[in-house]
């Protein structure tokens, strides 16, 4: 299923891959927030949280949480 940015003639970014709950988790950890305040705001476990940094850190081809932080600033999901 194309994106709706891709079939404007766009290069989809690498953040549409992201379910609704990867790119909420992706905010809350690029906000700065830590992964035990992440898992309390959105009532899971911590393992989960952490099972979704590991995902979304394979699904962004990022190296660690600062090339994410990086990339939240470039599309605009988080602000200095």
């Amino acid at each position: 299923q194309l994106s709706k940015v891709a079939v404007r003639g766009q290069v989809p970014s690498l953040i549409d891959l992201l379910t609704p709950r990867e790119r909420e988790v992706f905010q809350l950890l690029a906000e700065g927030h830590q992964t035990k305040e992440v898992a309390f705001r959105l009532e899971v476990s911590p393992k989960t949280i952490e099972t979704h940094r590991l995902s979304l850190l394979s699904k962004l081809k990022a190296d660690g949480v600062a090339d994410l932080i990086r990339m939240a600033i470039r599309e605009g999901l988080v602000k200095l």
